[in-house]
């Protein structure tokens, strides 16, 4: 394909060099938006007068047919084109004669690029919106199924407090609403129009980047040119909101794995979601929450590529830029991907309750409940703390749990404790009386799943 920017150089790249400065490859995911930009900055410079009507309806046309034609696969890509900017440019000049070429004035390909990835990336993160929207319903259809199920709620991975597998959940809710929160923000700021900075310093021609801007549904311009095609902060901002949903992700994807191992074995996944061994024919593997934990490390090394390229450039546009496409590209596929496979992963990870009321049963995990009740009576905590700690190495020693404990070793070590100590610190009453606001009581459990629906 002939270079369009043929003129103060002959435009004969080495062939090396024209493959390495290619991104067609790549950037061709933009047709659609490429076209959509080019359609409203036709019917801009028509309503300026720069294009006649009739130029205006040819350009219309022309891209129409493109646009058909390309979805259909009834048009291939050209891999000898520089970009898909190009590529559109030239087959559009195939189609309509020079008519064509007069597209490309007051545009530039730096705001052209621009404008076109902010309307890929404002349609592809609507998606990612969506799914985690999808994945916020499937735990709460979990939650509240598991409302009344009792497990041990863990720090530093060791039994620390009695909870609710719905609690559990409803944490990696409010995490993935958060996620939510940061793409929307994101948004905000990405949607604005740099269509009509041109290459830095703006167009003599009398334009209307109002018009463009509203017709291509932004919420406004980028003020300053030269900002309209070096600005690459949205990339950064959702690669980030990115890394922090495979952050969560992956963060559940350790703890399914953890719980389906047969060391806990507090769920079953079910088989459309796991693989088997090539030779132990006992085994199935969550492989798809460890393939979900391994990609993170591939969208947290997206972030930090583009961080790296736009460390040090100097304003405005510089080819480093095109480095930003395939970062960005594969980290919305990737999270995509990724959520595509754990919302049923989820929807149809089956809860083993007896499993975890056993767990919880050891552990001395009402111990804290134990030190209330002693509270409760009159002592202050610090004394409760040490009895109850030494009533935990007096059970140890007789092989024993807190429940079962005889009601005159309770006595013997604090003559408040009385026979109603017993009921008190039953897993039921441990979690059923934690209403505090956030808590894993009955009561807080409402609260929570009203705020996750209301945010849906």
């Amino acid at each position: 394909m002939a270079k369009m920017w043929e003129g103060v150089t002959a435009a004969k790249t080495d062939a090396i060099a024209d493959d390495f400065n290619s991104s067609i490859g790549f950037d061709c995911k933009m047709y659609k938006q490429d076209i959509q930009g080019s359609l409203a900055h036709a019917a801009m410079l028509a309503k300026c007068g720069i294009l006649t009507i009739s130029e205006c309806e040819a350009i219309t046309e022309g891209l129409g047919s493109i646009l058909e034609d390309i979805s259909s696969g009834k048009l291939a890509f050209d891999p000898t084109a520089e970009d898909i900017h190009m590529f559109v440019e030239a087959e559009l000049t195939a189609r309509i004669g020079d008519v064509g070429k007069k597209l490309h004035t007051a545009r530039s390909r730096n705001d052209q690029v621009a404008v076109d990835l902010r309307l890929y990336l404002r349609d592809e993160t609507e998606t990612i919106l969506g799914q985690l929207r999808e994945l916020i319903g499937v735990l709460l259809d979990q939650a509240k199924a598991g409302k009344n199920i009792i497990m041990p709620g863990y720090t530093h991975l060791q039994r620390a407090q009695p909870i609710t597998f719905a609690h559990h959940l409803l944490a990696y809710g409010m995490m993935f609403e958060r996620d939510m929160g940061r793409l929307r923000d994101a948004l905000k700021r990405m949607n604005v129009s740099p269509l009509g900075s041109c290459a830095l310093a703006g167009t003599t021609y009398e334009t209307d980047r109002l018009f463009t801007a509203k017709r291509l549904g932004f919420d406004g311009i980028s003020e300053n040119s030269i900002d309209g095609v070096s600005d690459r902060d949205y990339c950064v901002e959702l690669l980030a909101a990115f890394s922090l949903i495979m952050t969560h992700l992956s963060r559940f994807s350790e703890e399914i794995i953890l719980w389906s191992s047969w060391e806990f074995k507090f769920v079953e996944l079910s088989d459309a979601y796991t693989t088997g061994s090539s030779i132990m024919p006992q085994k199935k593997n969550p492989d798809m929450a460890e393939l979900v934990r391994g990609k993170t490390g591939r969208v947290f090394g997206d972030l930090m590529g583009t961080l790296t390229v736009l460390k040090g450039l100097p304003l405005a546009y510089n080819k480093d830029m095109q480095e930003d496409k395939e970062s960005i590209f594969d980290a919305i596929e990737t999270v995509a991907h990724c959520l595509a496979v754990f919302i049923p992963m989820v929807a149809t990870m089956k809860p083993i309750p007896e499993n975890m009321y056993r767990a919880a049963q050891k552990g001395f995990i009402n111990a804290t409940d134990l030190a209330d009740y002693l509270v409760g009576k009159g002592r202050p905590f610090r004394s409760a703390y040490k009895t109850v700690g030494q009533l935990v190495a007096r059970c140890i020693a007789l092989g024993t749990v807190l429940d079962e404990l005889p009601l005159e070793e309770y006595k013997a070590a604090d003559e408040l404790f009385d026979a109603d100590l017993y009921p008190a610190i039953s897993l039921e009453t441990c979690v059923a009386r934690r209403n505090s606001l956030g808590g894993c009581g009955p009561e807080s459990f409402e609260r929570q799943v009203r705020y996750l629906e209301e945010r849906l």
